[in-house]
């Protein structure tokens, strides 16, 4: 579970009903949504309950505080993109090819889901205090795919001189700066984007025959 929320009934051993797991996710749906348009600071717990057609009591039935449902909400919508990152990565046919569907399952997912975008800056935003522990910096952003390079390089499919962490924050700063340009610019070629960064990645990773 997500630090700082609850379930319902929270301290007893009993598991939530359907109808309840169904008021949450909603309850995170929405908060996904408010926090999108208003940011952090404009989601309160009254706008969350407002918009859920609910009270702010009975939100607060669901979680302990307005930082619980952010903090669900963040956890649901990384939850998103590593199973769709995950379902590409399945797919791949090799080591290589892996790398390639990290980078086109990113990039397809935050196209596909803004308002996850969105939620995921003002979650790990320094000006805003979730107690969110994440950082847009953290190692654990680009480890995994420093970890598929090296496979790559392992594979003799990449050259064997590569430096993997430099490579996998290079392209992680790539994936970010095209995405967050196509969040301001409505007309920026997303797919484009994603075929440029991959040409950088084939010309300097792959062996020269």
């Amino acid at each position: 579970m997500p630090t700082g929320s609850r379930d319902v009934a929270a301290g007893s051993a009993r598991q939530p009903t359907i109808t309840e797991r169904a008021r949450r996710a909603q309850l995170i749906s929405v908060t996904i949504d408010l926090v999108a348009t208003h940011g952090y600071a404009g989601c309160s717990l009254q706008r969350i309950a407002d918009a859920a057609g609910i009270t702010k009591g009975a939100v607060l039935y669901h979680f302990a505080s307005k930082n619980a449902v952010i903090r669900a909400a963040y956890d649901a919508v990384i939850a998103a993109l590593t199973e769709r990152v995950g379902a590409a990565l399945r797919e791949a046919s090799g080591p290589a090819n892996a790398v390639d569907a990290y980078v086109e399952s990113m990039i397809g997912h935050m196209a596909e889901n803004p308002t996850h975008v969105r939620m995921i800056v003002e979650a790990l935003s320094p000006a805003n205090d979730t107690g969110i522990e994440d950082t847009p910096g953290s190692a654990a952003r680009w480890r995994p795919l420093a970890d598929l390079v090296d496979a790559a390089v392992t594979a003799g499919e990449y050259r064997s001189d590569l430096d993997s962490v430099t490579m996998a924050v290079i392209l992680t700063g790539a994936i970010d700066a095209v995405v967050a340009r196509a969040l301001t610019e409505d007309d920026h070629d997303l797919t484009r984007s994603t075929t440029t960064i991959l040409d950088m990645l084939h010309r300097t990773a792959e062996r020269r025959s």
